[in-house]
Order: structure tokens, then C-alpha cells, then sequence
């Protein structure tokens, strides 16, 4: 039954749909069967057990009555939890910039201990200044007017409050080249950016390394990914992508163990993280 509630309602919501799903199987019932308990179809259970919606408590009651969990207690200490879970998270501020394939990606990178990841185009969103951001929010979206432009930008700054809390996750990013390389708002705001890093390499808690050109041909070269991983036991490894106007979440162990372990040979590849600052400080000095 439920463990104590995690910081994030989003992963307290995953953990919990875990555990339904656990609890019909135990049960020996089918999406079908589960579905009848509630009047409601087999994809709204579905949906449940992945926390694609909320836990909707009258719901939760009959299915775990349905399950055969005919303890008051251990019912309201479920149920609880669910009034947890549902509780909006303070992206959900942000309805009209967030799309619906990144509403899940906040919680699960505020719940997240560690964060591993690989970025080919741009600086990752954790460590974007306030102009970069800007820029490539200017260019993703040049037909939006001046205040979608600053919610976006906020939003952005908002998810990096992670890195500066008392319990801050482990952020390890591999940094294409070509993402230093590319200008975005002009030299100025590429000299600030390369600062905000080069800073950024000095805290405990951030590892940062440049996979060079001269490397060629690499393993992941498909695209920006991030693998999240979470303190309670109950929950899995997360990888994430995104395209232009989608996202994928993968936690199938196969999937995650694939992405593993190519990021792991490209970290092998990559210049170390203690000669990332002197990297840097040498492509600010082209931005003149």
C-alpha cells in the first residue's frame, strides 16, 4: 500500500498508479472487469494506472474495494494520498504556455535526484540565462507577442529553482559543441550564457562535458534525451525526448538500459568535465 507522499504530486501520482495496477493483477482482473467497478471504460483505468489523469477519489475507493482492500484505514490512507497527488504543481500556473506533451516533464524533473542527459542544439533549459532563453524562445515562436514570449521565459527560469534548493538533483549533461557554437541573441548574450556556465561548472552538484566535433559519428546522434531517476524504489528510470511537437516517456527497462548505456559510452568520448570550464572561456573569447 501507499508510501509516503514524495515531493512532487506528478511522481506521488505515478507511484500510485503503479500501485492500482499492481493491486488489480494481484486481483487476477482485466482493464474490462476493473472498468464495470467504476461505470467508466477500460482506457480510464489505463489511463490511471499510467497517471495520464487524475485520481479521481470516488474511482479510487471502488477500485480498491473492487481489488479486495476492504480496510478502512489502509482505504483513507489511499485516498489521502490521491487528494495529494491531485493537487496542481505550480507549472500548472502556466496552462497557456505548457503544452500538453511537457505538462508531465515538470514534476518529474522536480521529483528527480538525478538528471543525465545529452543536448545537440541548445544550452538545456536548467542553465539558459534570461536573454538565451529569450532568443530561442523569439526563434521557436517568432508570431508570438511580447507576453507569450515572457510567460515562456518565465516558465523556463521557473524549472531551474531545482538546482539552487537545499536538495538539489544531480544534473550531468553532455553539451554538444555545435550548442556553443551556435549563436542565439548575438555575441553578447553568448559571452553571458558561456559565463553562466563556466559558474555553473563549479557547483557540486552539476557535471558538465563537451562532446567535441572531432569525436565524429557518436551513438546518440538522434536527437536531445534526458534520463530522470527518482528517490522512491517504487518508481523506474525516465527517458525523455522531445521533437518539435511531441515528447516521448520511455521507462521499459530495455529502453532505459539502451539509452544508458549509449550515454555512457558518450560520456566516455567526451572531453572530461574538468577541462569543460577551459573549453568554454576559450569559444567565449570568438564572441567578440
Amino acid at each position: 500500500m501507499p508510501q509516503p507522499a514524495p515531493a512532487s504530486p506528478t511522481v506521488l501520482r505515478l507511484i500510485l498508479g503503479r500501485q492500482l495496477q499492481t493491486l488489480r493483477e494481484q486481483a487476477g482482473l482485466s482493464y474490462d472487469q476493473a472498468a464495470s467497478a467504476i461505470y467508466a471504460s477500460p482506457w480510464t483505468v489505463r489511463r490511471m494506472e499510467k497517471a495520464e489523469v487524475g485520481l479521481k477519489l470516488n474511482y479510487v475507493k471502488s477500485l480498491l474495494m473492487a481489488y479486495g482492500i476492504t480496510d478502512l484505514r489502509e482505504i483513507d490512507s489511499f485516498l489521502g494520498l490521491a487528494r495529494e497527488a491531485n493537487k496542481p504543481g505550480w507549472w500548472q500556473s502556466y496552462p497557456d504556455v505548457l503544452p500538453a506533451w511537457f505538462r508531465v516533464f515538470p514534476g518529474l524533473e522536480q521529483a528527480a535526484s538525478l538528471i543525465r542527459g545529452y543536448e545537440p542544439h541548445c544550452v538545456p533549459g536548467l542553465l539558459q540565462t534570461q536573454d538565451y532563453a529569450r532568443a530561442l524562445t523569439l526563434a521557436g515562436y517568432p508570431a508570438a507577442r511580447t507576453e507569450e514570449v515572457d510567460r515562456r521565459v518565465a516558465l523556463r527560469l521557473t524549472r531551474q529553482h531545482i538546482l539552487t534548493r537545499p536538495d538539489p538533483p544531480v544534473l550531468w549533461i553532455v553539451l554538444d559543441e555545435t550548442v556553443l557554437r551556435r549563436p542565439a541573441g548575438g555575441p553578447a548574450v553568448m559571452r553571458a550564457q558561456l559565463d553562466h556556465i563556466i559558474d555553473a561548472t563549479a557547483r557540486p552538484n552539476i557535471t558538465l562535458q563537451i562532446a567535441p566535433l572531432a569525436i565524429g559519428a557518436h551513438p546518440l546522434m538522434y536527437g536531445m534525451f534526458h534520463l530522470l531517476r527518482f528517490p522512491p524504489a517504487e518508481l523506474p528510470d525516465v527517458i525523455y525526448g522531445e521533437n518539435l511537437t511531441s515528447a516521448f516517456y520511455l521507462d521499459k527497462p530495455a529502453d532505459v538500459a539502451a539509452y544508458t548505456e549509449a550515454l555512457d559510452r558518450l560520456c566516455a568520448q567526451a572531453s572530461p568535465a574538468d577541462k569543460t570550464a577551459t573549453i568554454l572561456r576559450q569559444i567565449r573569447t570568438e564572441y567578440q
